[in-house]
């Protein structure tokens, strides 16, 4: 994303560098091990523990608390991992305020839960130090199966897969591995390159390849790979970004938020990034947060976030929109984009409030933008894709589509919530489905 001549106000360098560093430093920076063992020793280790109910990859929480508190965070790391091989950037990036932690018991008792993703973090982050992958591939299989994007759900299946014992190609359309964790997350929610780290950690499992600049329908087709593989996973994730449908949208400063996330995540020198005076993100959910955040502490003097519903149906949780007040950001809702005036560039958003209905109710106002992000939802694209439900892959199952043979899962399938765990855990069921039918028609064949 770079500023044109016609965005005066955009420019790059509003801070002074070190307010940088500090800016975008660690969000929850991690337990030393002293204070592990007192978070630990909050938890009361439930049966039938509500936490792991709430945890989509079902994760034994109380387990790996109590090998947390005896001393052995490796064993901890081994029972999270077992059920969530990403679960580092998960105790990152997961809302676990609304998940696990907000169905802790401690909740009930005092309204301040056990803080499970810090004690998640510390395990998984105590055994990747060691460079020790805690799992081995199954014998064998001869089958070959391609998953189709890098992502959450693309890696948990690939590594499933391989624990299998069944050889996996990855095809990803970027440059690098990792999807929405490597490009599409605020940055300081996982500093130090972890998205990368976790990807290089997780392939030392063995059997699998990645294939960067292959991209679903440009360079391989589901027809072909369909044909030349035992197997297909798509996730691909929804690579389109919906549009406003609005006159003036194509003037210049208005940006897709995910590109602008995607340009921050990859770059080297923040300061060097341009963003506006007055800023206005479109929309309510986690994209649209992490761009309004990260605009202020790029040095945006004014961010304006408009959401047209309320502010209790953001799709962002409270602990998000909170995180985004207190950075400064101003959230206004119940009101839509009708209009984006200027003369060659953005200079101005207009919008009408609505009521709860999204009627518009006729009372009008402006907001001064010299840089506009686009945060309303992205969507699915391709040809020759299984039937879609609605906007997404339509799935039964362990992630089954309408094509024999072909699995999906992630944010490109209908059905699951639009969460790096909840990816995660249609990944690895899917494999395991994968590996079940695979295993049933070679017995059938023998």
């Amino acid at each position: 994303m770079k500023a044109k001549a016609l965005e005066p106000g955009v420019v790059a360098g509003r801070l002074a560098r070190q307010a940088y560093a500090e800016n975008f430093a660690d969000l929850h920076p991690p337990l030393d091990n002293h204070e592990a063992l007192v978070a630990a020793d909050r938890c009361y280790f439930c049966h039938d523990a509500p936490c792991i109910t709430a945890c989509p990859t079902s994760i034994d929480i109380p387990l790996f608390i109590r090998q947390i508190a005896t001393g052995t965070p490796d064993a901890a790391a081994k029972t999270i991992l077992g059920q969530n091989i990403l679960g580092g950037m998960c105790a990152r990036v997961c809302p676990t305020e609304t998940l696990c932690e907000e169905a802790c018991v401690r909740m009930t008792a005092e309204h301040r839960p056990v803080e499970i993703g810090r004690l998640q973090r510390y395990a998984t982050d105590t055994l990747m130090a060691k460079g020790v992958h805690p799992f081995e591939r199954a014998p064998g299989t001869g089958k070959r199966i391609a998953v189709v994007g890098a992502g959450p759900a693309g890696l948990a299946c690939a590594h499933r897969l391989s624990m299998n014992g069944h050889d996996v190609v990855i095809h990803d359309a970027r440059g690098k591995p990792g999807g929405l964790n490597e490009y599409g997350i605020a940055s300081y929610k996982s500093v130090a390159g972890f998205a990368a780290r976790e990807v290089d950690w997780l392939l030392k499992i063995g059997g699998i390849t990645i294939e960067t600049g292959s991209m679903l329908g440009r360079d391989v087709t589901l027809a072909a790979l369909n044909a030349d593989y035992d197997a297909v996973f798509l996730a691909m994730g929804l690579g389109g970004v919906n549009a406003l449908g609005l006159e003036g949208e194509e003037r210049d400063g208005l940006h897709d938020a995910v590109d602008f996330i995607a340009d921050l995540r990859q770059s080297e020198d923040l300061a060097a990034l341009p963003i506006g005076r007055d800023v206005v993100v479109i929309g309510g959910g986690m994209t649209a947060i992490d761009a309004a955040v990260q605009a202020r502490l790029l040095g945006a003097l004014n961010v304006t976030l408009v959401y047209r519903r309320s502010r209790a149906r953001m799709n962002a949780s409270e602990f998000e929109q909170d995180l985004a007040a207190s950075k400064g950001v101003r959230i206004i809702t119940n009101a839509q984009p009708i209009a984006i005036h200027g003369n060659g560039a953005v200079r101005e958003v207009e919008f009408e409030y609505t009521d709860d209905a999204l009627l518009p109710t006729g009372e009008r106002f402006r907001l001064p933008a010299d840089q506009v992000f686009r945060a309303i939802g992205q969507t699915l694209f391709g040809d020759g894709l299984p039937d879609l439900d609605g906007r997404k892959i339509a799935i039964t199952g362990a992630g089954r589509t309408s094509l024999p043979g072909v699995w999906a899962g992630g944010d490109c399938a209908a059905g699951g919530d639009d969460l790096t765990v909840t990816a995660v855990a249609e990944g690895r069921d899917a494999a395991e489905d994968i590996h079940a039918s695979l295993m049933a028609s070679a017995a059938k064949e023998a």
